[in-house]
């Protein structure tokens, strides 16, 4: 008989990533340190790993605000929005926020994820959602609550997306929903296009820009104004969490739709609203991003600082043009031991890997604040090529020359970095790699290099193996290391038969 929960004690992922010491999730944060160090386990690391882009969630005139909300309201609103939580700061907030968009009414939600599940009231039986493949999961939930059609168009695509707008009923509904920044490659939507193709097939816009208020545009309404397209863009999604220190989100729009949002998102009414900290300390941080551009422009010079010392190294940026700023890893197991590493000499920083990105696309995430100091920033990067050179991700030597990355900076427009070769393919999931190799690589190979592969196999199949317990874990001891220590001894039949092995048991290089 089957049971629900066998899935739960089936499941051992979790178990063999602690047994090897490569579980990245849940770290307790003990203490912080103004936000751009923080400690764990009772170790000062530097904070890369945060999307408190201002560096607000540490300004003293923030968490006084949010104090003496609590002083005044308590500690929540004790109810849905729509009976007894609405406070007076919260329609304040609102007001605020709309002005501050520019849209004729906004709503704020009590997570960033609620105000995207939001989107489903609005979905009809009829309607089509045209939604970019790496969209949040919030969106995709949102969508997946609703009863309409989804058509899912590949990343910054509009080839495609125009190739779904066409085939489309053109009397159904239809809204086009994107990220504005994307959160793991930290590019940017190619909302110029898209919003030249809903006016051509009757469509409405929506952007999600979670990691774009408060850091894209002269003012930080974020990617529509970047491009100077706030009339044309319907809806306008945010959080809190991000550039505005606090908890929530906001969502505006013609007061029309987000009236109807208001009395029929479930997420909404049935869920409690803000408490008055949140909604304080959201309140001074738009203060400040109204009053402080300078806050945006010096985030925008870390973030070109960053890119152009890990590029000088020889690590690949990908895309992104922003802020978010990720490093090409390409294995997920080599992934966990470059975030480890990075954690013992005291950098945290957050390790991405597969379904979040594609097969053989695994990276190391980082992101900035307006308040690392320049100190704080060099020693990141020579601790990134310390252990980039150490587990062969980066040259021993640095490249004579590299590509500069220009930044999504006021009046630029630009959308994303030209992408090399490699993280295009990773990108696309060219890269999985299953551990197959040639025997014409094999003979190829140094002595060292063999070893190498055969080292690093033994380590991710000690990760990989699902059948494993903590136990059988703990009887292979030090195999690995000795296989090390023997690697000189390999006859060469062995060698023949491993490679046989790994081309049996994965796909060969030369897949294109």
């Amino acid at each position: 008989m089957s049971d629900v929960f066998d899935k739960c004690r089936n499941w051992k992922d979790y178990r063999i990533a602690k047994a090897t010491g490569l579980y990245p999730y849940f770290r307790a944060i003990e203490a912080s340190h103004g936000a751009t160090e923080v400690e764990i386990e009772g170790k000062r690391v530097i904070m890369v790993g945060s999307n408190n882009y201002l560096g607000l969630s540490a300004d003293p005139r923030v968490k006084e605000a949010a104090i003496k909300a609590t002083e005044k309201f308590g500690t929540t609103s004790s109810g849905s929005r729509l009976l007894n939580g609405t406070l007076a700061l919260h329609e304040e907030l609102e007001a605020r926020l709309a002005k501050f968009l520019n849209r004729e009414s906004a709503i704020v939600i009590s997570t960033g994820f609620q105000t995207n599940l939001a989107l489903a009231s609005i979905l009809g039986r009829h309607d089509i959602v045209f939604s970019d493949r790496q969209n949040h999961a919030s969106l995709v939930d949102g969508i997946r609550l609703s009863f309409a059609t989804e058509r899912k168009f590949r990343h910054n695509d509009m080839d495609h997306l125009e190739q779904l707008l066409s085939q489309a009923d053109p009397d159904a509904g239809k809204i086009i929903v994107t990220d504005g920044v994307f959160s793991m490659e930290g590019d940017i939507c190619n909302l110029p296009r898209i919003v030249e193709l809903a006016k051509h097939y009757n469509a409405r816009v929506m952007t999600d820009d979670a990691h774009a208020m408060g850091v894209l545009g002269t003012r930080g309404r974020g990617t529509s104004e970047y491009f100077d397209l706030e009339k044309e863009t319907d809806l306008v999604m945010g959080t809190f969490s991000k550039s505005f220190a606090s908890l929530g989100g906001v969502l505006a729009g013609p007061f029309e739709v987000i009236n109807y949002i208001r009395h029929k998102a479930r997420s909404v009414i049935f869920s409690a609203s803000m408490t008055p900290g949140s909604i304080a300390a959201a309140l001074k941080a738009l203060e400040i991003i109204e009053a402080e551009p300078e806050r945006r422009a010096r985030l925008l010079d870390i973030a070109e600082k960053m890119h152009n010392g890990f590029r000088a190294m020889g690590f690949d940026t990908g895309v992104s043009v922003t802020p978010v700023v990720p490093v090409h890893i390409g294995d997920q197991v080599k992934c966990f031991r470059f975030w480890r590493a990075l954690h013992e000499a005291g950098v945290f920083a957050n390790p991405v890997i597969p379904p979040a990105v594609e097969p053989g696309h695994a990276l190391i995430r980082t992101s900035y604040m307006a308040t690392h100091t320049d100190a704080q920033l060099d020693r990141v990067l020579d601790t990134f090529e310390t252990i980039g050179r150490k587990l062969g991700v980066i040259p021993e030597t640095r490249p004579s020359v590299y590509e500069p990355v220009q930044i999504a900076r006021p009046g630029t427009r630009i959308l994303s970095n030209r992408a090399s070769e490699k993280w295009a393919a990773g990108s696309n999931g060219l890269l999985a790699d299953k551990g197959g190799i040639t025997l014409d690589q094999l003979s190829r190979m140094s002595s060292r290099e063999v070893a190498g592969r055969l080292f690093d196999a033994v380590e991710q199949l000690t990760w990989r193996a699902a059948n494993l317990q903590p136990e059988d874990l703990r009887k292979l001891g030090n195999a690995p290391m000795k296989l090390w220590e023997k690697r000189g001894e390999l006859p060469g039949l062995l060698l023949e038969k491993g490679a046989h092995f790994f081309m049996r048991n994965g796909a060969h290089s030369d897949r294109n």
